[in-house]
């Protein structure tokens, strides 16, 4: 089956993309790496020729540049949706965030949401994957908090009274984006997709730092102080500690999607906890943060 996977080098899209690499599948990989911009509509065009189903898997948690939620999110889902629909491709599956939403304040949140309407709107056999946050082997999660504890192992709450979260292992989401593009399944469904178990973000902190053989100190820290430091993180670091985007994203809470979805089937349904042994999955190699991690030192070091 000839399916195309726009970010197919970031997180998500990788993993995606080397599940159905060993299915045998004929993928075409589609991301600034390729040299393919999902903004420019006839590169698209020539890519999705012959595709059956496009897995739109592209997306940013911040600002930078001309890389905005507008320009991504809505009018690079826009271009997918008009090219997949002028090479004849019959199935569009959209990577969304779980709490998506239309006027809420949060410019991540609302494009995310745009992106769903423009692909519900499409005509095309569509499913819609609202996803929590999602931890892996180049997951942003594991990564900056192993790096983070190896560096000072303390970590500040986002807000006072925590939020509880439930991590998204991987493997069970691209297992049901492969259910949707290569067996067709949840046809023109909305589903929201979280992890199997429920815990606050500090308990999780503690378990990644016991299975790194740390101890980490948590701190209480309110809202609005996180969001400063998400500023600073995002004006000096290559990929931010945290994003603005996150801390709205903790501050709420990731357990259930937002408007109402579609349920899983039980078959569907993650079963991995955020347990030792699919941390040390997805862990890193350790070490600290460094000079790397700057963007001022960003081209000395590369």
């Amino acid at each position: 089956m000839k399916i195309a996977i726009t970010g197919s080098s970031g997180f998500v899209g990788s993993h995606l993309s080397k599940l159905l690499a060993k299915e045998g599948h004929d993928l075409v990989p589609i991301s600034r790496r390729t040299g393919t911009d999902i903004t420019k509509m006839p590169a698209l065009s020539e890519a999705f020729a012959g595709c059956e189903a496009v897995v739109h898997c592209a997306g940013i948690n911040r600002e930078l540049g001309r890389q905005t939620f507008d320009s991504v999110h809505v009018r690079g889902t826009r271009q997918v949706v008009d090219s997949a629909k002028g090479a004849g491709v019959h199935k569009i599956v959209l990577m969304s965030f779980l709490r998506a939403r239309p006027l809420c304040g949060s410019p991540y949140h609302e494009s995310k949401w745009a992106a769903e309407e423009i692909v519900r709107a499409s005509g095309l056999d569509y499913t819609i994957i609202k996803a929590g946050m999602t931890y892996g082997r180049g997951d942003h999660m594991l990564d900056h908090l192993s790096h983070a504890i190896h560096t000072i192992p303390v970590f500040a709450t986002v807000g006072t009274r925590e939020k509880p979260i439930r991590p998204l292992a991987i493997q069970d989401l691209v297992a049901v984006l492969r259910a949707c593009s290569v067996d067709g399944r949840l046809c023109r469904q909305t589903v929201g997709i979280v992890g199997a178990e429920e815990l606050l973000l500090s308990e999780a902190v503690r378990r990644v730092a016991g299975v790194l053989g740390k101890r980490v100190f948590v701190l209480p820290c309110p809202v609005a102080v996180q969001f400063g430091l998400a500023r600073v993180f995002e004006w000096t670091m290559t990929v931010p500690l945290v994003a603005k985007a996150q801390v709205r994203i903790l501050s709420e809470g990731v357990v259930e999607a937002l408007p109402a979805s579609d349920p899983l089937p039980p078959d569907l349904a993650p079963q991995r906890k955020f347990d030792e042994t699919n941390i040390r999955a997805g862990l890193p190699a350790p070490g600290p943060f460094g000079f790397r991690d700057l963007r001022c030192c960003m081209r000395f070091c590369t």
